[in-house]
C-alpha cells in the first residue's frame, strides 16, 4: 500500500484540473495581452479565475492577482507594503511562528532599517491578542499572520487580531499568509479586516508554481517586479495561464463540499492522534481536536530520530515530512518547535503527518499499524 501523508508538502492535482491545464497550454495558448482571437481566448480564463476566487473570498474581482506562488505573494504583501508606507512608520509585527516566506523578508527589511517586533506564542502555538494590541503603535505600518501554522496545525484567531489592529491603529495594513487554510476554511478578508491574503495552488489540488495575492482596494504597495505592466502594475510578466486556470478549477472543486470533506479529514486527524499516541512516550504538538487544522498531525518520539523514523515509514510506503518541506534541508531545529517550548531532545524526533480529501481510514490505520511496529524497534537500536 502507498500512503501519501505529506500534503502540507505538496498536493496530488484533481484530473480536472490536469485537462483543463493541458486545454490550456495545447489549444487555448495564446497571451492574454494579445488582440487578436488567440488573445481574447486567454483572457477569459483570467476573467474566470478573478471571478472565482472573488465569488470564494467576497471582494472585488481587482483585489485579486496572480503570482508564481506563496513565496512571491509574502514577498510582495511584506517588502511591497513597508516600502510604499515607510514615510508613515517603519515599524513592523509579525510571530515567531511564520514561514520562511514571510520571516525572510521581515530579516531583509530589518536589515534595510525596519524595525520588526516577533509576538511570542503560547505552548499550542498560539499568539495572545492582548500582546498583539499593546505591540501596534501609532508607526506600525504592517502586521503579519500566518492563518495555519504549517507545522504544527495551530489556528490563530485572525478575525480578533484583524479588529484588535484596527481597533489601535486603523492605518496599519493586515496581511494573512492562509497557504495552509485557504481551502480548509471559509475567509472572507474584508469581514476580517485583512488587507492582504496570500494563497497558494499546489496545497488544495492544484498545480505547483501558481499563488494568489489578495489585496484591498486602496492599501498602498509598491511593485517588487517591473515590466509590461501586467496586473495592474503591481506583478508585471506573462501570466501563468495554466497555472490560474488550474487554481481556480481546483477552488472551484475545493469548495463545492468543503464543510463535509474538513469534517472528514477532522475524523481521520483524530483517528491518527489516536493511533500515534498508542504508541509509547509520544508528545503531540500543536491544539486538540476543532482547535487545530483538519489536516495536521504533529508527533514528537522520544528516542527516535525523524529523519531515520521517516525513511523506515518511506521503506513501507508511507510517505510523511520531518517538520516543514520547505525547511527541510536546512540542519538547523524548528524555529515553530522551539517557539512552542518542544524539548530540545524531542526537536529533531518530529514527523509532520498532513492530510487531504483523498486520504482514506484504511491508510491511516495502515500507518499507526506500521507506527505500533517500527518506532519500537527503532528504539532498541538507538539504544544499543
Amino acid at each position: 500500500m502507498e500512503v501519501y501523508l505529506d500534503n502540507s508538502a505538496t498536493t496530488a492535482c484533481f484530473e480536472e484540473v490536469a485537462q483543463l491545464m493541458h486545454k490550456v497550454l495545447c489549444e487555448d495558448y495564446g497571451n492574454p495581452s494579445s488582440l487578436h482571437h488567440k488573445g481574447v481566448e486567454a483572457e477569459a480564463y483570467l476573467r474566470y479565475a478573478n471571478e472565482t476566487f472573488a465569488k470564494l473570498l467576497k471582494v472585488n474581482e481587482k483585489e485579486i492577482f496572480f503570482t508564481s506562488g506563496g513565496t512571491e505573494s509574502d514577498n510582495i504583501a511584506l517588502i511591497g507594503a513597508a516600502m510604499a508606507n515607510h514615510r508613515t512608520g517603519r515599524h513592523l509585527i509579525t510571530t515567531k511562528i511564520e514561514h520562511p516566506a514571510v520571516l525572510q523578508p521581515m530579516a531583509y527589511l530589518e536589515d534595510q532599517g525596519f524595525e520588526v517586533t516577533y509576538l511570542s506564542v503560547d505552548r499550542q502555538g498560539r499568539i495572545s491578542l492582548e500582546e498583539l494590541e499593546q505591540a501596534v503603535r501609532p508607526d506600525t505600518i504592517l502586521v503579519s499572520i500566518m492563518h495555519t501554522n504549517n507545522e504544527i496545525g495551530t489556528l490563530q484567531p485572525i478575525a480578533e487580531a484583524g479588529a484588535a489592529i484596527k481597533r489601535k491603529n486603523p492605518k496599519t495594513l493586515f496581511h494573512v499568509d492562509a497557504v495552509q487554510g485557504f481551502g480548509k476554511t471559509r475567509i472572507y478578508p474584508a469581514k476580517m479586516q485583512i488587507d492582504m491574503l496570500s494563497a497558494s495552488g499546489h496545497k488544495l489540488h492544484g498545480p505547483k508554481g501558481i499563488g494568489l495575492l489578495y489585496m484591498r482596494e486602496g492599501a498602498k504597495v509598491s511593485p517588487i517586479t517591473y515590466g509590461g505592466g501586467q496586473q495592474r502594475g503591481l506583478r508585471s510578466g506573462t501570466e501563468n495561464l495554466p497555472g490560474i486556470a488550474g487554481f481556480a478549477k481546483a477552488a472551484e472543486l475545493v469548495y463545492q463540499d468543503m464543510e463535509a470533506d474538513v469534517d472528514r479529514m477532522y475524523a481521520l486527524r483524530e483517528e491518527l492522534t489516536e493511533g500515534v499516541k498508542s504508541v509509547d512516550d509520544v508528545v503531540i504538538n500543536g491544539c486538540p481536536g476543532r482547535e487545530g487544522a483538519p489536516h495536521i498531525v504533529s508527533a514528537s518520539f522520544r528516542g527516535v530520530r525523524s529523519e531515520v523514523l521517516l525513511h523506515a515509514l518511506e521503506e513501507r510506503g508511507i510517505y510523511v515530512s520531518a517538520g516543514s518541506a520547505c525547511a527541510a534541508h536546512k540542519p538547523q531545529p524548528s524555529v515553530t518547535l522551539r517557539a512552542v517550548g518542544v524539548e530540545k531532545e524531542l526537536l529533531e524526533s518530529t514527523i509532520r503527518f498532513s492530510l487531504s480529501g483523498f486520504t482514506t481510514h484504511e491508510e491511516i490505520a495502515y500507518t499507526c499499524q506500521n507506527l505500533r511496529e517500527i518506532v519500537p524497534k527503532l528504539r532498541r537500536y538507538t539504544r544499543h
